[in-house]
């Protein structure tokens, strides 16, 4: 009796101490990884400045990252805008207080939708590609041929997508936030029968500019976030066309968590900022 419990209770540590290994293992490789991304965004960044200026693929990125997601952030906006109205119309509705559905939405909107869901779309749709791309440079070995040929693939490659990223983002929320008004006006005003004087009188009365401004500051972020885990996955590639498809997924999925993640950070020191500054 007393050899099977210690039997058991042998198992049960060994089971254990795997468990924390394994746990101990993630995190660590995990913390690896955090090192190796952030020196690869020190070496792209510092390289802002360096000559030749790479004006012409700065604008050629912009153009991929910013034109090309306009449509989906006009659709994605509009539908937003009147799904969040509806919902919030209904629980007011309850307590009388339908007036305040405009300035509700407006800074959920600025505030957390509009940067959190540009983020998450221009990740999935832009970042994508951008892993995509390099990671089928590095298998067919184009990025060892800059390399060659005396250019620096950071440089060329990385720091244009990074810089496109950071101006388009602000750009992109930009839209959206006026996209997603646009159709809260048009469900409140034409559809639930809101007056439309007292609709936007209340969001004038409490909006204020530091609330866009936290949302576009948190959609630069993201766009440097999601341009940095892609391009670093896709920089580094290996296994062929298997590893291209396996460096696309994580860099999306990695770039989606960490953009969420970073909301609620961000949004806690903006407005610690807000309230050390007094703005």
């Amino acid at each position: 009796m007393l050899n099977n419990y210690l039997e058991k209770r042998e198992k049960f540590n060994k089971a254990l101490d795997n468990i924390a290994l394994k746990l101990w293992k993630v995190f660590y490789d995990f913390f690896i990884e955090c090192g190796r991304v952030t020196i690869f965004l020190y070496d792209s960044l510092r390289l802002i400045g360096s000559q030749p200026k790479r004006t012409d693929e700065i604008i050629r990125h912009m153009e991929f990252i910013g034109n090309k997601s306009v449509m989906i952030i006009l659709l994605t906006g509009s539908f937003t805008g009147m799904a969040l109205s509806y919902q919030i119309f209904l629980g007011f509705q309850l307590v009388n207080a339908t007036n305040l559905v405009g300035p509700t939405v407006a800074l959920g909107i600025t505030r957390e939708l509009g940067p959190v869901l540009t983020g998450l779309i221009v990740s999935a749709r832009a970042g994508g590609a951008m892993a995509a791309r390099l990671g089928t440079m590095r298998v067919s070995e184009q990025i060892d041929a800059l390399e060659v040929m005396g250019v620096d693939p950071k440089q060329y490659l990385v720091m244009p997508r990074l810089v496109a990223a950071i101006i388009t983002m602000p750009l992109l929320c930009g839209i959206f936030d006026f996209v997603a008004m646009l159709g809260s006006h048009v469900l409140c005003i034409q559809v639930l029968g809101l007056d439309e004087a007292i609709f936007w009188d209340k969001i004038a009365l409490w909006i204020n500019p530091k609330d866009i401004n936290e949302g576009l500051i948190k959609s630069a972020v993201f766009g440097l976030t999601f341009a940095t885990i892609c391009t670093h996955a896709g920089y580094f590639t290996k296994g062929g066309a298997k590893g291209v498809g396996e460096a696309t997924n994580t860099g999306v999925v990695n770039s989606m968590v960490l953009i969420i993640i970073l909301n609620f950070i961000m949004t806690n020191l903006i407005r610690f900022y807000y309230t050390l500054t007094g703005i």
